[in-house]
């Protein structure tokens, strides 16, 4: 059960191509296709209109991305993943970086309570 919650300042929109990012993202987590089950896999952007960052003196910008998994999978393994997945959205971000102030962050969650499923989509990635 990944899921992957980009939540991003609407003063990026334009230079950021989220659609692009989530394209990566999703990508990287395929990658580790031994602890990431496709079929359960769930990206998505949330774009934020209603805030304020450090001061509020600025046009400052943010995104924050946050991992939800189901638990089972080791403590290194969750880090290979997110040390893999922070240096896919720091590179899709590098020239909004050099350009602006905008700070990138991440978290993992790790569901600690059962969750609650009814998905068919695992079937089609058995064999």
């Amino acid at each position: 059960m990944p899921h992957l919650y980009v939540e991003y300042t609407d003063n990026i929109k334009k230079e950021a191509d989220i659609a692009g990012l989530l394209e990566k993202v999703n990508q990287t987590l395929l990658g580790h296709s031994d602890i990431i089950p496709a079929g359960g896999l769930r990206t998505r952007a949330i774009e934020l209109s209603d805030y304020i960052v450090a001061d509020g003196t600025e046009d400052d910008a943010f995104v924050h991305v946050t991992l939800k998994l189901a638990p089972g999978r080791s403590d290194e393994e969750k880090k290979v993943v997110c040390d893999n997945l922070f240096q896919t959205i720091k590179g899709h971000f590098v020239h909004i970086f050099e350009s602006r102030y905008i700070a990138l962050s991440m978290e993992l969650y790790e569901f600690q309570n059962e969750t609650y499923k009814h998905n068919n989509i695992h079937t089609r990635y058995e064999n």
